[in-house]
């Protein structure tokens, strides 16, 4: 089974032994996400108006509240009386009132009724976070609330709200350290593990690009042998064989601009045929667990209502390509377990940039204290 990779990139990328990132020596599991940026923690049709729910970023409770009239807000998911979480509480006009004892929160965290105390004898609040909502995302910002409207959120994910796309929400909760996840999308010799899904796929590197806070790599594809999966097929829109003619036709863009993701496939000049954005949100103060968050838009056909007739066997072939996905990423987070730390032994370029990348961005691990 062929699956070399060719690339036109000098291999001059050392190699590191066990437990050694590419810049710092550290291990890369080790570094937690940087909260100087935004990231999502909720799809937005799970908050209906006049409600709140719970959600998480790295270990820290936050209580989303949607009024019925006005913007979101997000609060710590506890309430400073009794440590209760406010996102069990009830919404009050512009503010979420706890379930215990009623204490009341504004949007900017005060605490701003106890119903058995007087206007002057109120309480501190709770932490507040820089809240958006964007393309079907509610978004937060869990670092220095000071730079939220200094770093950028692209105007536009994927394809969402182009009529020339139809787009998909996905993702689920995957049990490892949000680098896995980076490292899986980035490195299409993988392909090689989606064979029963895919059929036999010849990747050819094309190249990388390494930028401040940016990694991006280029490949093609040959198919060697099965056939193309209805699922591909859909987002072509064509069938395809493995003759020569459709080899290497078309580029596979993977980009980390940290910490979100972007693939895109495109023939030549025309616009992409699919276009996906996804990031990795952990959800324990370990960042040893991440919700993953992602929208796929696929190009319309020329055929009008085909995509929508077809899309049911689109989102089961994508399913499986995930489950693959999480399995892999699952069982790699499970042997750093049992091995006390990163073992890896990387040899591909691009990747060993994309962890440099990550170790760069990232917050090193605060040393453990003896008791």
């Amino acid at each position: 089974m062929d699956q070399t990779v060719q690339t036109d990139t000098p291999d001059d990328t050392p190699s590191f032994g066990a437990g050694h990132n590419t810049t710092t020596g550290t291990d890369l599991r080790r570094i937690r996400s940087n909260p100087d940026f935004w990231y999502p923690v909720a799809w937005s049709k799970e908050l209906k108006p006049g409600k709140t729910i719970g959600t998480r970023y790295a270990g820290t409770p936050i209580a989303l509240v949607r009024p019925t009239e006005g913007a979101i807000f997000a609060l710590e998911d506890r309430c400073a009386h009794r440590q209760v979480p406010l996102s069990k509480g009830k919404v009050c006009g512009q503010s979420v009132q706890c379930c215990y004892h009623g204490w009341a929160y504004g949007r900017s965290g005060r605490c701003i009724d106890v119903p058995y105390l007087g206007k002057g004898k109120l309480p501190n609040g709770v932490r507040t976070f820089p809240c958006r909502e964007q393309d079907g995302l509610i978004f937060i910002f869990p670092g220095d609330p000071d730079k939220a409207d200094s770093v950028p959120l692209a105007p536009r994910l994927a394809r969402v709200g182009d009529p020339a796309y139809k787009t998909r929400f996905f993702g689920q909760e995957v049990k490892c350290h949000y680098s896995f996840m980076h490292e899986n999308l980035m490195d299409m010799n993988h392909q090689f593990m989606h064979m029963k899904q895919m059929g036999q796929m010849r990747p050819r590197f094309l190249g990388q690009k390494r930028e401040a806070g940016l990694v991006e790599a280029r490949y093609s594809f040959a198919r060697t042998s099965g056939k193309q999966p209805l699922g591909e097929a859909l987002i072509f829109g064509e069938r395809r064989d493995s003759s020569e003619k459709f080899q290497h036709r078309d580029v596979m863009t993977i980009r980390t601009e940290y910490p979100y993701q972007t693939l895109r496939i495109q023939t030549g000049d025309e616009d992409p045929v699919m276009d996906l954005w996804i990031v990795y949100v952990p959800q324990d103060a370990e960042e040893l667990t991440n919700r993953t968050f992602g929208l796929l838009s696929v190009k319309r056909p020329k055929v009008p209502g085909v995509l929508e007739l077809a899309w049911p066997f689109l989102v089961a072939f994508t399913e499986r390509i995930f489950a693959e996905d999480r399995e892999i990423v699952e069982l790699e987070q499970n042997a750093w377990r049992e091995l006390g730390g990163d073992h890896n032994v990387e040899v591909f370029p691009v990747i060993n940039a994309l962890r440099a990348l990550l170790a760069e961005c990232g917050v090193p691990a605060a040393p453990a204290v003896n008791a």
